[in-house]
Order: structure tokens, then sequence, then C-alpha cells
């Protein structure tokens, strides 16, 4: 892969500048758009992204309401994941100046035009899970565990 340049010209975003490898319609490889499409979606595909998208579907929540609603994450995690996704714009962060700070987050228009894709994703796992669980079993009792030699 060629490497990128380090600073784009004045006024232009660095991850909008033309690729260097673009033809001369501006379209980029289409190694280098798998590459851009794998990172995204492994974002997109992680389960706490998925869950604090899903929790901020209906509302602005603090840090503290998405640890709590997040089943399982850390308070690492958690700020990790929204940096992430803050990062990509899928959501904003507003700091209030009070005493304690207090921080909200909340979905941007292109973080919410992924609820239906998640919602989507959340009916078919809740429709086949049973399946699932039984395939999986099925799969476990016809198929011992390897034994290292």
């Amino acid at each position: 892969m060629t490497p990128r340049r380090s600073t784009p010209p004045a006024g232009q975003h660095p991850d909008l500048t033309p690729h260097p490898q673009a033809d001369a319609d501006g379209r980029e490889p289409d190694e280098e758009v798998c590459r851009q499409v794998l990172r995204i979606l492994a974002l997109i595909g992680d389960k706490w992204s998925i869950l604090v998208i899903g929790q901020l579907r209906d509302r602005t929540l603090r840090f503290s309401e998405l640890h709590r609603a997040v089943t399982g994450i850390s308070q690492r995690m958690l700020t990790l994941t929204l940096r992430q996704l803050e990062r990509d714009g899928l959501l904003t962060r507003t700091v209030h100046p009070s005493v304690p700070p207090r921080v909200d987050y909340a979905l941007t228009p292109l973080g919410t035009t992924l609820l239906d894709s998640v919602a989507g994703l959340a009916e078919w796992a809740t429709t086949h899970r049973q399946e699932i669980n039984h395939n999986r079993r099925h799969y476990d009792t016809t198929h011992p565990p390897r034994t290292r030699p």
C-alpha cells in the first residue's frame, strides 16, 4: 500500500485527500476501497459500538447512564468506544461547564442512519437465536474438541 501524505493541502480534511493511486476520475483502487470498508465494518461490527449506538437511539445520555445501560462494558472500553464513534462522526460529545463536568453523548445524523441496520441485526439475532443455539449444541456433540499431539 502506498503511504498517504502526512499533511493534506490547507483546508482539506486528511481523510478526504485523494488516494495517491487514484485514477484520472479520482476513483480509488478496489483494494484500497476494500481496506477502508473492512476498517469501518470492524468498528460497526464491534459489539460495544452496536450496543452504544442502540442505547443512544432515543435520547442523549451521560457517560454514567451509558455505562449502566451497556451491561458488561468497562469504563475504559466505553471511553475508547465513544472516542472512536466520535472520531468517525457517529456521535457527538458535549461537555457542559459544571462541577463536576457533565458530558452528554448523542447520535449524529450519520450515526442515526445506522439504526435501521443495527435494529435489523438485533431482530435477526432474536429470531434465530434458538436455532443457532441448537446448531452449536449439535456441532459440539458431533465434533469433539481436538487434542494437540
